[in-house]
């Protein structure tokens, strides 16, 4: 497994800190039997890349707390949105901690490589890729469309692949990945 020392960093951001928001505000939204909670996850929820195994895991705890909570407190009149980002031009994918461990030499022509492939991939696919303009706007026809839709993918690369991702099976979707980001 690759991944630095500081791993736990991402889960006590990504998934702990989302559950301590939830559960201070519960009680108000319960004592008004209304609510809704906003979470922001990522098409990196449902799919996954290389190099990334930790950020993926806790993007999809983020998927399966949201999800049961949505069943949880339907009764309570408080619905659950789910935001899922693909890659976003912001200044985060080239500050973004990687999850390879430069000690774990065995990984690092594999890292390597696989860099550089990912770093054509997403400039071949800006044109796909969402602003942050863009995501702020699914947030805003998710908390104002009234209805119980559980997840919204912002920007046309994460529709495109979440929806190549339900069509094909699982080693159908490996190989997609692998003939864009490993070849």
């Amino acid at each position: 497994m690759l991944f630095p020392q500081s791993y736990g960093h991402q889960f006590d951001v990504n998934v702990f800190g989302l559950m301590r928001v939830t559960q201070a505000l519960l009680p108000h939204f319960r004592a008004n039997q209304k609510g809704m909670i906003v979470n922001i996850s990522s098409q990196g929820g449902r799919i996954t890349f290389p190099l990334t195994s930790l950020y993926h895991a806790t993007k999809f705890a983020v998927e399966g707390f949201s999800e049961s909570l949505s069943y949880e407190l339907a009764s309570q009149n408080i619905r659950v949105k789910l935001i899922e980002p693909g890659i976003v031009r912001t200044p985060w994918y080239s500050s973004a901690e990687r999850l390879h461990d430069e000690l774990l030499s065995d990984y690092n022509d594999f890292s390597e490589s696989f860099n550089k492939v990912f770093e054509k991939f997403i400039q071949k696919n800006a044109h796909l890729q969402a602003t942050a303009e863009m995501v702020a706007q699914t947030i805003f026809r998710a908390v104002t469309d009234e209805s119980n839709q559980l997840r919204y993918p912002a920007g046309q690369d994460a529709e495109e692949t979440l929806n190549l991702r339900e069509q094909l099976n699982d080693e159908e979707f490996k190989a997609y990945v692998h003939s864009q980001v490993l070849d």
